[in-house]
């Protein structure tokens, strides 16, 4: 079998249940929904807020940085909530420890909307945004896999790519009400918008927590997941440093995959507001946000169309011609930015993000899953998604913001950026394997 041929479907899979299909899509989108909501208010009050509250007296340039620091330091915990809870995954079950992450992860934002700023407590208001910061990403670091293994877990093996793809697009609309809410805040008094209005969307949050944890609290345990201690099967006990070691190769695999689909989604949704509001040219207009909401709006029907491309033409080959389109875009794209044309600006986000980013995360989905073996997979999808977040999304707001700051707002240093991390996760597709098709039942890694 050819290295990049989808595998045929030959082992048994568990019975699809429809209404635990559905439940576990909706669950799943739900907690999406949340994180990315999350995720995106608050890489954009990292751009637009953070500094000015919490780390005034760095001056403009280090108050931002100092901002996306704290943005970088929530991937930072991300691996070890990955791993912790990943772990507790694999043993105890996936739908536990999804209602646990959703609860931190959510708990956290919601109470970063009640922080006293710099100017009340002091070096007291950063030091509780970190900490909330780091409880957040802990959470973070095992939701995202446990609903990607979850979805995957449930869909029919056929059409799994299509499956798992669907509830990213609680992603988008995460993205949505996240971008959304803060163009709807940038139209307010910059005083009252510094006062007390940021506050709204992180408080807001907590009707996602309610409406992810009743959905979840009713949902069925994955059906792989009940394999592994069904009557008569061979009792399966690996340590997490077995996992960690047995399924080395393919971790670094999904690292390598995650560098251009992570790091470019945080570029282009985080740096990019950074680097467009710091430009004369655009003063005034409240372009990031609004391009973000129109590349959301495009992302919620491109990321299922590559999740179920990736079902025909097998989850590398999308994979790889995703990675190498958004290194061919990353030059010309940051160089249009340049030219004071909104629409431009909106053009490259809506292809940076709708097409490149979700070019790739549509069969990302299912192909991270694919990767690990039955007892160990959350762990492995969740080691493999976490590490790469830090490398890859957590410091890209850090690093390219420094890059901007040692250029005199250079465009061609996040381009140049862009590209590297494209173009090492183009080149890790060439030593993938192929895993369309392949049960999740078995116990060995692809």
């Amino acid at each position: 079998m050819s290295l990049d041929s989808p595998q045929l479907h030959t082992a048994a899979e568990p019975q699809v249940d429809p209404d635990q299909l559905r439940r576990a899509t909706l669950a799943s989108s739900v907690g999406s929904a949340l994180e990315y909501y999350d995720f995106y208010i608050y890489g954009l009050a990292s751009a637009l807020i953070f500094g000015q509250l919490f780390f005034k007296p760095l001056g403009p340039a280090g108050a931002t940085i100092a901002a996306f620091g704290t943005y970088a330091v929530g991937f930072a915990a991300r691996p070890l909530g990955g791993l912790v809870f990943g772990h507790l995954g694999d043993k105890l079950g996936r739908r536990m420890i999804l209602i646990i992450t959703i609860v931190l992860m959510g708990g956290s934002s919601f109470l970063i909307g009640l922080l006293p700023t710099y100017e009340r407590v002091g070096i007291v208001a950063p030091i509780l945004l970190i900490a909330l910061r780091i409880f957040q990403g802990l959470g973070a670091g095992a939701e995202q896999a446990g609903a990607t293994v979850l979805i995957s877990e449930f869909a029919p093996a056929p059409r799994r790519g299509f499956f798992a793809a669907l509830p990213f697009v609680g992603i988008q609309a995460g993205t949505l009400l996240g971008a959304g809410t803060f163009a709807l805040l940038g139209m307010a008094h910059k005083e009252v918008l510094m006062g007390w209005l940021w506050r709204v969307p992180f408080l807001l949050g907590a009707v996602l927590i309610l409406v992810a944890v009743y959905i979840r609290r009713r949902l069925k345990e994955s059906p792989t997941f009940e394999l592994l201690g069904a009557e008569g099967a061979e009792p399966v006990k690996i340590s997490l440093i077995e996992a960690i070691r047995s399924s080395k190769k393919n971790i670094l695999i999904g690292i390598g995959l995650r560098m251009a689909e992570n790091g470019n989604s945080s570029i282009y949704s985080a740096l990019l507001l950074a680097f467009v509001g710091g430009m004369a040219v655009y003063k005034g207009a409240n372009i990031g946000t609004i391009g973000a909401v129109v590349a959301a709006l495009v992302s919620i029907f491109t990321v299922v169309a590559f999740g179920a491309l990736s079902d025909r033409f097998g989850r590398v080959t999308v994979y790889r011609y995703a990675a190498l389109f958004q290194a061919i875009i990353a030059l010309p794209g940051f160089y249009l930015l340049t030219l004071g044309n909104v629409w431009l600006v909106i053009l490259v986000m809506a292809l940076g993000i709708g097409v490149g980013v979700q070019g790739m995360l549509g069969p990302q989905c299912s192909l991270l899953p694919e990767l690990f073996g039955n007892s160990h997979r959350y762990t492995g999808v969740a080691l493999a998604r976490e590490i790469s977040a830090v490398f890859a999304g957590g410091i890209a707001p850090l690093l390219g913001a420094t890059f901007l700051a040692m250029t005199d707002n250079a465009w061609w240093t996040i381009a140049l950026y862009s590209m590297v991390l494209s173009l090492i996760t183009w080149g890790t597709t060439f030593v993938t394997p192929e895993t369309a098709g392949r049960s999740l039942g078995d116990l060995a890694d692809a």
